[in-house]
C-alpha cells in the first residue's frame, strides 16, 4: 500500500515511521513517501494530487499550507473535514476522493483516552490556525461549555468563533492575546487550557500560558510534541493538572488516517490495539 504526505518543510516528519509501523502491526506492506514542496515545488495541489493518485497511491496525508485546498479536491468528506473546512487526509477510491480531518478525530480520541468521560467545561484555546480550528471543533463535539479563543490575530480568532457558533458550539474571543492580565483572568475562569501555537517547540521555546496560573483541578493539552515534554507540559505536571500530550494527537491522527486508508474491521481493531504502545514509543523517542 503506497501512502504519502504532501506539505512544505516536512522532511523531518515522523509520519513515515508511524505508518510503516502500523503496516508491520497489520502485516501489510506499506511505503510512505514525503512530497516536500519546498524541495520540489508544485504547480498546484490539484495537479500534484492527480499525479500521485495516478501513480497508484492509496491516499495521502496533507499538511501546511494545503489543508483547505485539499478539501476542495474531494468528491465527499467526513464530519471533521466538513466542520473544520479543511482536510489532512485524502483517500483515493474507485469513484472519487474522500477527505477527512484526523486532527479533529485524533484530538477527540486522545482526549477520551487520557481523561475518559470528563467534560471539557469552559476551555481557553490559544492559536486559531489549522490545528487550532480542528481542536476547537473537537472540543465542541466533546461538549465543551464554551471555547474561548486567543490569538494575536483577533480577526482570525473572531472568524473561527463565528464558525463555531454557527455550528451550534459556544465560542468567544479574548480581546487581546498580548494583555497578560486578561489572559490570567481568563485562565482562572476556565476548566481546560489548550495550546495550538508553535510556542514550546524546540525551534520556538517558551511557555504560552503563565505557569503559575495553571491549577491542579484543570486539564491541559499542548499540540506541540517535539519535544514530547514542553515547558507548558512540565509546568502542568508540576501544578498537578491533568495533562494530554501532543504525542497523543500525533498518534491518534495517524491511526485514524491509517484506518481510512485500510477500510476493514480487522485492520481497525489491530491498529486500535497498538495505540498505547505507539504513544509510549513516541513519548520516549520525542523526549529530547
Amino acid at each position: 500500500m503506497r501512502l504519502g504526505l504532501i506539505g512544505k518543510g516536512i522532511l523531518h516528519s515522523s509520519s513515515p515511521d508511524l505508518h510503516t509501523r502500523l503496516g508491520r502491526f497489520t502485516q501489510l506492506s506499506v511505503t510512505y513517501d514525503l512530497f516536500d514542496t519546498l524541495v520540489e515545488p508544485i504547480e498546484s495541489l490539484a495537479s500534484a494530487v492527480t499525479e500521485i493518485r495516478a501513480s497508484g497511491y492509496r491516499g495521502i496525508n496533507v499538511t501546511y499550507p494545503y489543508k483547505e485546498s485539499a478539501l476542495a479536491l474531494a468528491d465527499r468528506h467526513g464530519e471533521g473535514a466538513a466542520l473544520v473546512g479543511a482536510a489532512n487526509t485524502l483517500v483515493f477510491e474507485a469513484d472519487g476522493i474522500r477527505a477527512e480531518n484526523t486532527d479533529f478525530t485524533g484530538f477527540i480520541s486522545g482526549y477520551r483516552a487520557t481523561v475518559g468521560t470528563r467534560s471539557p467545561g469552559r476551555v481557553l484555546l490559544m492559536g486559531t490556525g489549522g490545528v487550532g480550528k480542528a481542536v476547537a471543533f473537537g472540543l465542541g463535539k466533546l461538549g465543551a461549555e464554551e471555547v474561548r479563543l486567543v490569538d494575536l490575530d483577533t480577526a482570525k480568532a473572531g472568524k473561527l468563533a463565528d464558525q463555531l457558533n454557527e455550528a451550534g458550539f459556544n465560542a468567544s474571543v479574548l480581546a487581546s492575546a498580548a494583555d497578560s492580565a486578561a489572559l490570567e483572568a481568563a485562565m482562572s475562569e476556565c476548566d481546560g487550557l489548550v495550546n495550538c501555537t508553535p510556542i514550546g517547540h524546540e525551534k520556538s521555546p517558551g511557555c504560552p500560558f503563565p505557569a503559575d496560573g495553571i491549577r491542579a483541578d484543570q486539564w491541559l493539552f499542548d499540540a506541540v510534541y517535539v519535544p514530547a515534554v514542553t515547558e507548558l507540559i512540565a509546568a502542568a505536571h508540576d501544578s498537578g493538572a491533568q495533562v494530554i500530550s501532543g504525542v497523543s494527537l500525533f498518534v491518534f491522527q495517524g491511526i485514524d488516517a491509517f484506518k481510512f486508508f485500510c477500510d476493514d474491521a480487522k485492520t481497525h481493531a489491530s491498529v486500535d490495539a497498538q495505540a498505547a504502545t505507539l504513544f509510549d514509543h513516541y513519548r520516549q523517542t520525542l523526549a529530547r
